[in-house]
């Protein structure tokens, strides 16, 4: 294969194939240039994504050390995907969903924004609408409702540019379709370019559907017979886990003792978690240990902050900051495997391990369904290991969970490839989990799968391939292959699994 040289400048790494040619002759420049180099056009790929395609075909992969490869291959298959969505879907933000403006997306929510760039961004809206995109109903009146707001607020040139984003957006309101991709043309190739964008060129949208079915089924066997055992009998899945909401035992005191008590709660939780690391995985650093669960200040809760991870770095220990200001909301239950999600041997073993193996940039956009999908799958890793036995109350907080991110994914393909109503997706998610996730309220998590095309169902589809891959496997050397050089999109997981656990 054809082997780019370097060093190169900014323009003829981004010139093309014809540049990658006329460097096919020259000696072969040693690991640390060629990586050097591959960096440099990384990170300006996405000023042209073509020219950089182009050049990065011709890169010989086996050249580069493992991290710097899956770099290379991810932003080959990343970069093929943005420009097809450019080419072919030339609407929206790019990438992320066919809307511009939305109550969480828009020139006009950034305060440092001028009156020209909103009114840009309304006369892109009216060639979106043009070519067919437009804000579905419901969506379309919260949008125009956060702009009534902001307009208000703003004075001079920018409120007069909102202004006129408002009519804008009110006149194509007259005629706004159901959500979903089917309203666009050629509306599921571009759904199932998004899901391919953050998983892997592997994912089939009709394969991971009924890969999802299978495993909606047996977690609602597995509810069914867990409230069976502490006597919660007849009524939907969904009815019962509201029931099961409301029992005053398991119900933290709204006060500063019943917060505290929580928080320690969570932390013997994750002390039970960290004694079976070395199950799970070879030697860790030391700072994935020192985790903890931790609460948010006064300050914090009052301003209605989600809950935050804090990285460990040096001294400084990791946390995961759990919002708890609703406490009501979180019954006992509910919060051991958010512990193994957020903590250990989720999040907090995964991203350090990240930090350390230092992928580009482009790999932690291309491959960013991994993110949620190790994390789910630790969730997992933790009951199949026990830790839940003799405990159906913590393992009915594991299923809850579980249908949460199952109902979102389905609910997601639903919407967008199979004409589900928005409120068709509320009555489904009702039915199933009873109960929103706490961070979650059905409305509002509904919104952003409207929003955001394709995310919830590329978290599941990393999240199923990786307990797929890791059924029959060795743990410790399955989870080696898997995080030693950062997050990895679905269809390198398995030739890096088989490279790393193949015998020698």
């Amino acid at each position: 294969m054809v082997r780019a040289m370097i060093p190169l400048s900014r323009r003829s790494l981004l010139v093309g194939s014809a540049a990658a040619l006329a460097l096919a002759g020259r000696a072969r420049p040693d690991p640390g240039e060629e990586e050097k180099g591959l960096r440099a056009l990384l990170d300006r790929a996405q000023e042209n994504p073509a020219g950089a395609l182009t050049a990065l075909s011709a890169w010989d992969a086996d050249a580069l050390s493992a991290g710097r490869r899956f770099d290379l291959l991810a932003a080959r298959s990343g970069l093929a995907v943005d420009v097809e969505l450019a080419r072919r879907f030339p609407f929206g933000r790019p990438g992320r969903s066919p809307y511009r403006v939305t109550p969480t997306s828009g020139a006009w929510l950034r305060s440092d924004a001028s009156a020209l760039a909103i009114a840009d961004e309304t006369q892109a809206l009216l060639a979106d609408a043009g070519a067919g995109v437009r804000l579905p109903r419901g969506m379309a009146e919260r949008t125009i409702a956060a702009l009534e707001a902001a307009q208000r607020r703003a004075t001079g040139p920018r409120a007069v540019a909102i202004g006129d984003q408002l009519v804008a957006l009110r006149r194509l309101a007259i005629e706004a379709p159901r959500p979903g991709m089917v309203a666009l043309p050629e509306g599921a190739r571009y759904y199932t370019l998004l899901l391919r964008r953050t998983s892997g060129d592997d994912v089939d949208v009709d394969a991971l559907h009924r890969r999802l079915l299978r495993e909606h089924a047996a977690v609602r066997a597995q509810a069914d017979r867990l409230f069976a055992q502490i006597g919660l009998r007849g009524g939907s899945i969904g009815a019962r886990y509201q029931a099961l909401w409301r029992v005053a035992r398991w119900r933290y005191p709204d006060d500063d003792a019943g917060r505290d008590r929580a928080v320690a709660d969570m932390n013997r939780t994750l002390a039970t978690a960290a004694l079976h690391l070395p199950r799970w995985f070879e030697p860790l650093p030391a700072q994935v240990h020192a985790v903890r669960a931790a609460r948010m200040s006064p300050a914090e809760e009052a301003a209605g902050k989600q809950g935050y991870r804090v990285l460990p770095a040096g001294d400084r220990p990791g946390r995961y900051v759990v919002d708890l200001r609703e406490i009501g909301r979180r019954p006992a239950w509910t919060l051991p495997a958010v512990v193994h999600h957020e903590l250990l041997p989720g999040h907090m073993v995964q991203m350090p391990l990240e930090v350390l193996a230092a992928p580009h940039p482009l790999r932690l956009d291309y491959a960013q369904a991994f993110l949620e999908g190790w994390a789910i799958y630790a969730e997992g890793l933790a009951a199949a290991a026990g830790l839940y036995r003799g405990d159906p109350h913590g393992a009915l907080g594991y299923c809850h969970w579980r249908l949460f991110r199952l109902c979102r994914a389905l609910a997601d393909l639903g919407i967008h490839l199979h004409g589900w109503s928005s409120d068709r997706a509320l009555a489904f998610w009702r039915e199933e989990m009873g109960e929103p996730a706490y961070f979650a309220p059905f409305a509002s998590d509904l919104d952003r799968i409207v929003v955001e095309p394709a995310t919830r169902a590329a978290e599941a589809a990393s999240w199923l391939t990786i307990e797929d891959l890791a059924r029959g496997r060795p743990l410790v050397a399955f989870h080696a292959a898997l995080l030693q050089h950062g997050r990895m999109r679905t269809d390198m997981l398995h030739p890096a699994v088989m490279d790393r656990m193949a015998p020698r």
